[in-house]
């Protein structure tokens, strides 16, 4: 029976998916596992270590499903090692003598380690793909939106003009680092482990293919080789929980703006809307953001996991079960919120609601006040920075507290229409005109990613 969020059948759909559920099910790991102790003979069969028959028996019998994984997880309640994996995989060789021959000169924490960024590797490949699918969305809006004038706000108060393509290109191209990271990170990451006891590898030295044997594991397991043990050395488990922090940091940082967005008294962008979808038990008027809302609160977990993971950096001598705990149950929670908070965040960007309309209202609910930037610079070249300012400060705040259109007050100004006609104040208070490089900035986002 399920017991957490992640496994609920009732919340199960708000912090996970199916397929991150999947990579990190017991049988994923249990498959990572035995695949990990098969290539270590598969490795071992090659190189004369042990005997080729026996590794051609042991990756014979891969299927970890015919493991009994209820006696291993009973086995963990008095011992954390692999050695209940190594019993469980023997029986599963019966009647042949073959699992004599498993684990041969490696460490509970050469397969574990292992294990865990085999898994990792799967969820981060769901991971890329869905922050690209995220990237590509927010591509094709700004493109769409490119022109269209919006508010910009400061404080989150109206400040000048922007455009929403503008906006959402400022999105993308965060993403567009993000998944900068992601991929850097992977030849610092996707490193296995056989080290041996303390690392030294000292189980196969005798063989004098010791290092052989790591290389040509890893190569069946598609990892990157190990330069020297990491058993104790955590700082790329502590990158990978960090570049997932980053990433939810992104999501959040969207999914908010459209939230404050999506206010009634604003209401520019809408989340997707279906017919059937309610926001409220009492009040069936509500179209509320909740996936929002919900992208907000899991990428709030993902962050808060990334510092506990750097604390596990902290491993004592040449192995420390410790710091390795934190990472099990920090690391696959972080990937099935960041998996969520994707799922969702995918629909919302492609299926983002837009109020132009709506932009255009908002444009002018200050009357006019938003180009008072505009208006001191035109005034600047004639009367000189700070008179500029002053002039144009005082007159702002007399529109502002008597909600009067700015442009009249410029025009009963004498200092204003000593150097400018009323027809030029018109044409300041023109929010479309001083929208700035905001179109050619998302001309330059799309150039960047075209490919």
């Amino acid at each position: 029976m399920a017991s957490t969020s992640i496994d609920s059948q009732i919340h199960g759909c708000l912090f996970s998916t199916d397929e991150m559920r999947d990579i990190f099910s017991d049988i994923s790991l249990a498959q990572a596992w035995v695949d990990i102790e098969a290539a270590l003979a598969k490795a071992q069969g090659e190189l004369g270590i042990i005997p080729q028959d026996k590794a051609d028996e042991i990756n014979a019998h891969t299927d970890a499903s015919k493991l009994d994984i209820a006696s291993i997880g009973e086995a963990y309640k008095s011992s954390i090692t692999i050695v209940p994996l190594v019993k469980a995989y023997q029986k599963m060789l019966l009647p042949s003598d073959a699992g004599e021959y498993l684990h041969w000169g490696a460490t509970s924490q050469d397969i574990v380690d292992t294990g865990l960024i085999l898994l990792e590797k799967k969820a981060y490949n769901v991971i890329l793909r869905d922050m690209k699918i995220c990237l590509r969305h927010c591509l094709n809006l700004a493109k769409k939106w490119r022109n269209q004038a919006m508010c910009g706000r400061t404080h989150v108060i109206h400040a000048v003009p922007i455009t929403l393509g503008y906006k959402i290109a400022i999105w993308a191209d965060e993403l567009g680092r993000d998944i900068a990271r992601l991929e850097e990170m992977s030849e610092r990451v996707f490193v296995g482990q056989l080290s041996g006891a303390v690392g030294t590898l000292a189980s196969l030295k005798d063989t004098g293919k010791g290092l052989e044997v790591q290389k040509r594991m890893m190569e069946i397991l598609g990892l990157k080789q190990p330069t020297i043990s990491w058993h104790v050395a955590r700082d790329s488990q502590a990158e990978f929980s960090s570049t997932l922090a980053i990433c939810a940091g992104t999501l959040a940082r969207i999914a908010h703006e459209i939230l404050t967005l999506q206010r009634s008294e604003t209401l520019e962008l809408e989340e997707p809307f279906f017919m059937g979808k309610v926001g409220s038990s009492t009040m069936p008027h509500k179209r509320n953001p909740q996936v929002v809302e919900g992208i907000i609160a899991v990428c709030r977990n993902v962050r808060s996991i990334a510092p506990s993971i750097v604390e596990a950096m902290f491993c004592e001598n040449e192995r420390d079960w410790g710091c390795l705990l934190s990472e099990w149950e920090g690391i696959p929670r972080q990937c099935h919120l960041l998996g969520q908070a994707l799922e969702k965040s995918k629909d919302v960007l492609e299926n983002l609601i837009v109020y132009p309309e709506h932009m255009e209202q908002n444009l002018r609910k200050l009357h006019g006040l938003m180009m008072s930037e505009c208006v001191m610079m035109h005034l600047a070249p004639r009367l000189g920075r700070l008179t500029a300012h002053d002039i144009v400060y005082k007159t702002s705040m007399k529109a502002y507290e008597s909600e009067t259109f700015l442009g009249d007050v410029l025009k009963a100004e004498p200092q204003v229409m000593e150097v400018f006609t009323e027809e030029e104040i018109d044409k300041m208070m023109d929010p479309h005109s001083y929208i700035g490089y905001a179109p050619e900035f998302v001309d330059r986002v799309l150039e960047k990613y075209q490919a």
